[in-house]
């Protein structure tokens, strides 16, 4: 049977994993919901998101997208979740726990869902019941506009039932991507929360004017945070230095393409966060996780003086710079 694979949203990185899927040369059949009617008619007509990664032609058949979700959920055994996490229960509010029943749900969202405080994996798995070992998350390290140049790019496909993972990877792969499997979809999901947080503290430092010796320390320490924190959630057996954990961080820090990144540099420098927002057109995901993180900690108790302090600065209008001064006598 021919694998039929819907994708949930219209963004950069819902346009690259659509870009990855049909380069693939496994048979299979891809339906496409986006919430933006202008957006569908361009693609129907000219083959290219008019909003994002424009260069991407778009091979899905016109008949394939469209703007009614649970017509597109239907349709599909495979549904890939990839809007902003702060927009997921919005999205999914017309889908109920039948309509997603017997399917296997991947995300691809690099978020918590706000006031739930939840990772993507386990709000589907309370909201929808949906069993965890058909629940596979899509990590990095990978930017959507690299995947759009076709540079070579890695992702990690995680899922408890990794014979799952395995399958949903081989539908990915091509010449410019490679595809690796894990079974630790806590792990990896919450690293990739972290990541954007981490990010956005890389953003800040480089805003109030810390080099690039200062930006080496605060990676170093921040992997360590993502490593305490994933490994109190959920201790399994993990190597940190994978690059769904470090790789991820790293090119999301350091990233001209990182959304997170530049959000917070505009921060450093002095924006408002609405100012900030409005400036980028995008979504930091980073800005709406590091509240959700630090609501999940309080229960965990993890020292985590980065993402602190990023709260601190984002939620509690602390000075940037002050922040920063402290958080370097913290650091090592």
């Amino acid at each position: 049977m021919i694998p039929k694979i819907a994708m949930i949203g219209g963004g950069s990185w819902a346009t690259a994993i659509i870009k990855m899927l049909t380069d693939n040369l496994t048979e299979k059949e891809i339906f496409w919901w986006m919430r933006n009617e202008e957006a569908i008619d361009h693609i129907k007509a000219f083959k290219h998101n008019p909003n994002y990664l424009s260069s991407v032609e778009i091979k899905v058949p016109a008949n394939h997208i469209s703007s009614n979700i649970a017509e597109i959920v239907k349709q599909a055994e495979y549904i890939v979740l990839n809007v902003p996490a702060a927009f997921l229960k919005n999205t999914l509010k017309d889908i109920n726990a039948d309509d997603l029943k017997g399917k296997k749900i991947i995300s691809a969202i690099k978020g918590i869902v706000p006031e739930e405080n939840l990772i993507i994996g386990e709000y589907i798995n309370q909201k929808f019941n949906i069993p965890l070992s058909d629940i596979l998350v899509i990590s990095g390290p990978c930017h959507a506009e690299e995947v759009a140049l076709e540079k070579l790019s890695y992702l990690t496909i995680a899922c408890m039932d990794v014979s799952l993972a395995s399958d949903f990877a081989g539908f990915l792969g091509t010449r410019y991507i490679k595809t690796n499997v894990s079974d630790d979809i806590f792990g990896t999901e919450y690293a990739a929360v972290l990541k954007n947080i981490y990010a956005v503290a890389s953003g800040i430092c480089h805003g109030v004017g810390y080099g690039d010796n200062f930006q080496a320390v605060l990676i170093s320490n921040a992997i360590r945070e993502i490593k305490n924190f994933v490994d109190a959630v959920h201790p399994i057996d993990r190597d940190i230095n994978e690059s769904a954990y470090l790789g991820d961080l790293m090119v999301t820090a350091y990233s001209q393409f990182s959304r997170n990144r530049t959000f917070g540099n505009m921060i450093g420098k002095g924006y408002t966060v609405k100012s900030a927002q409005l400036e980028m057109n995008m979504i930091a995901e980073g800005y709406y996780a590091v509240n959700c993180m630090d609501f999940i900690n309080q229960k965990y108790q993890v020292d985590m003086p980065i993402s602190k302090a990023v709260y601190n600065i984002l939620y509690k209008n602390s000075s940037p710079i002050l922040e920063m001064k402290m958080l370097t006598e913290k650091l090592n």
